[in-house]
């Protein structure tokens, strides 16, 4: 069994989906601490000839140290963010090919108050998910009651979920012990994701790590091939 493991991540980019996609098994690693400046709250969109940040505002002030990812809460004090990521999306988008099949969906759920940034992702990962129709098992990491970290952290995933073969990221080649995994009989391999080049609305510049919804939005029923050539 193939297993794959990612933090959750704001609306995420191709080569998280791809990772999901090839794996029997994905764990959410919701429970180990949030990283200031990372993926997990926000995430690049395209806007006419650059890109923009879409950030979630999240409570940090004085708990660095104790910020599990599953209980980390938005700031409920910015409450324009919604507003303005909608906003962004709808200007940027609206005269993308099949952006009318995803704006019901966006503006619905930037309508809601969320509270809690795993459940704002988990919510964009089931409908992103669904849309490229990968049924692949999700497992969240909350629930395994593990307290190891680092390389250990992912070996004990890998055993808790009887994984014979993990499928990693990139930058697990910088701290992943592989010789555990292989006397535990887990063969590990990387991902090397080959970014898709793609038609951008009516930009001849390419530019690559945008949201899924950038390739959503421009082809639709096609993405899921796109995407997939990556790996």
């Amino acid at each position: 069994m193939l297993v794959s493991i990612n933090q959750p991540a704001y609306l995420p980019w191709l080569g998280y989906f791809a990772r999901i996609a090839t794996s029997d098994v994905h764990v959410v690693l919701d429970h180990v601490q949030f990283e200031k400046n990372s993926f997990i709250n926000r995430n690049k969109v395209r806007t006419g000839k650059t890109a923009t940040w879409l950030t979630v505002p999240v409570k940090t002030r004085g708990k660095f140290g104790a910020l599990p990812i599953n209980t980390l809460e938005i700031d409920a004090n910015q409450t324009k963010w919604r507003r303005k990521h909608w906003a962004t999306l709808q200007q940027n988008y609206q005269k993308a090919p099949f952006w009318a099949d995803h704006a019901p969906f966006l503006e619905h759920l930037y309508a809601q108050d969320w509270r809690s940034l795993a459940r704002l992702c988990r919510a964009f990962d089931t409908y992103f998910l669904e849309t490229l129709q990968i049924n692949t098992h999700l497992v969240y990491s909350s629930q395994l009651d593990l307290t190891s970290t680092k390389s250990d952290l992912i070996l004990d995933i890998c055993k808790a979920v009887g994984a014979e073969h993990y499928l990693s990221g990139a930058l697990g080649r910088d701290y992943l012990d592989q010789s555990k995994f292989e006397t535990e009989g887990v063969q590990v391999s990387y991902q090397d994701y080959n970014h898709p080049v793609y038609t951008q609305l009516t930009h001849q510049d390419f530019m690559p790590y945008m949201s899924l919804i950038d390739l959503l939005v421009n082809h639709g029923p096609e993405s899921r091939p796109i995407l997939l050539t990556g790996n």
